[in-house]
């Protein structure tokens, strides 16, 4: 497994068990304290770190998919206006 794949899926597996902790304070009655609002707000911050660090990843992997075939669209281009224009009649 690649460097990238493990991290994807330890940012996936973080973002979950903060939102069950969130949860599971939220059922235990816990998050009604001070402590657990600290807590939940500490839980809170953790996923949304790992999601945006995933939102991150999943772009940079939709930008690099996407280059191949924007670079293959520019040399199609580039090939197209690298033809010379037919000379007319007053430039002979």
């Amino acid at each position: 497994m690649s460097d990238r794949g493990f991290l994807f899926l330890f940012s996936v597996f973080m973002i979950i068990a903060s939102l069950a902790t969130i949860a599971w304070l939220v059922v235990s009655g816990q998050a009604a304290s001070v402590d657990g609002l600290f807590l939940v707000l500490y839980a809170l911050l953790m996923a949304l770190a790992f999601a945006l660090y995933v939102m991150f990843m999943i772009r940079r992997a939709m930008a690099a998919a996407a280059e191949p075939a924007a670079s293959a669209a520019k040399s199609t281009a580039a090939k197209a206006a690298a033809k010379p224009a037919p000379a007319t009649v007053s430039q002979s």
